[in-house]
């Protein structure tokens, strides 16, 4: 028995979803969720800005351990009331561009570097304030480890969405 036109059409509408479904899933969802991107079309399309490793106050960092001229990012939660810590290191004259902003609410942050193999504890600040977001660059004055200190004030957790490139190696959450 011959399928009819109706059963014909049922079969190629879900053949086209499903096609349909498979290309969202490799050009949007891998990129965007699971930084997977066999295509390059996430990149483009902006969407791989997303996919930085999410993490809870220090427990994990981005998988991605160096970079040079590449950008990166890395979504961290701050806890409420908590502070942490977001470094690169970056060698004496090199440049990094940063952009950072929260989901809503000001955070206190000072963006600074220690230098290698210092035991004082000195460190020189950059940028000192409570924003919700920042974009700008630095060009590091010594050898070293240099990045982001935030403080959330607030009662609830935010998310920091971390954006940066030039020529540094990624030390991660401290």
């Amino acid at each position: 028995m011959e399928p009819n036109q109706e059963s014909r059409s049922l079969i190629k509408a879900s053949i086209i979803s499903f096609a349909i479904a498979i290309l969202a899933l490799v050009f949007f969802i891998l990129p965007a969720e699971y930084n997977l991107d066999p295509t390059g079309v996430g990149k483009q399309l902006g969407l791989t800005v997303f996919n930085g490793d999410t993490a809870a106050g220090g427990d994990s960092q981005i998988s991605n351990n160096q970079a040079s001229g590449e950008q990166n990012s890395v979504v961290l939660t701050v806890p409420a009331g908590k502070g942490i810590e977001y470094k690169l290191s970056v060698k004496q004259f090199k440049k990094v561009n940063y952009e950072w902003l929260t989901d809503g609410g000001e955070v206190y942050v000072d963006l600074h570097g220690e230098p290698a193999g210092d035991t004082t504890g000195y460190f020189e600040s950059y940028a000192i304030a409570t924003l919700p977001e920042m974009k700008g660059s630095f060009t590091a004055p010594f050898d070293g480890s240099h990045g982001w200190y935030w403080k959330n004030t607030s009662s609830k957790d935010m998310q920091i969405q971390l954006l940066f490139d030039g020529d540094y190696v990624i030390e991660g959450l401290k």
